[in-house]
């Protein structure tokens, strides 16, 4: 998380000060925080000359959506943020989008760890380098690391539909999101 550029942040502000017409409040930099508790103590802090605060984020950035909603802030952020800063910025980038768009964690009632082995078992590579269609790209490479044409004469492999075999995969088995692909 202490990637400089990309260092996740909340504008906390307050719903009584909102309603009130100010938008007052500090941008917090969760860099600077262990986990969620730490966060919201120091919110709290922030915040102390109100009664009770009811916390408001009315903004944030490099923090996908699921992990945030105008009021609450998820208990496993920090934890998330801990484990895609160990993958590297492809894998961490392929692990938000298996999040976010194929098993809908958090919403879906999994802890992290549970979803974390789902990727680690779902994802086949990021496949947007010399070809124009990832999916092509991987059905190529699929073919090559299965073997699957190394019995068939060369003369004849130059007949292989690629296409139709990328197409026949992502039919029934695979998916494919910017690039990235993930087993279904």
């Amino acid at each position: 998380m202490k990637n400089l550029e990309n260092t996740p942040k909340i504008y906390v502000g307050t719903y009584w000060q909102y309603n009130d017409g100010s938008l007052f409040g500090k941008w917090f930099d969760l860099s600077d925080y262990s986990d969620c508790k730490e966060f919201y103590k120091d919110c709290y802090e922030y915040h102390r000359n109100e009664f009770l605060p009811e916390l408001m984020f009315q903004d944030w950035e490099y923090i996908p959506d699921f992990l945030i909603s105008e009021c609450s802030l998820h208990e496993d952020t920090f934890k998330y943020f801990e484990l895609t800063d160990e993958m590297g910025e492809e894998r961490a980038e392929a692990f938000e989008i298996y999040c976010s768009r194929i098993v809908s964690w958090p919403s879906n009632g999994n802890d992290l760890d549970e979803t974390l082995q789902g990727f680690e078992e779902s994802y086949q590579g990021c496949f947007s380098g010399s070809m124009k269609d990832s999916e092509i790209e991987f059905a190529y490479q699929y073919i090559e690391d299965t073997g699957m044409l190394s019995d068939v004469p060369e003369l004849l492999q130059r007949y292989f539909d690629y296409e139709a075999y990328a197409r026949d995969l992502f039919l029934d088995g695979y998916s494919q999101y910017e690039g990235h692909v993930f087993m279904d």
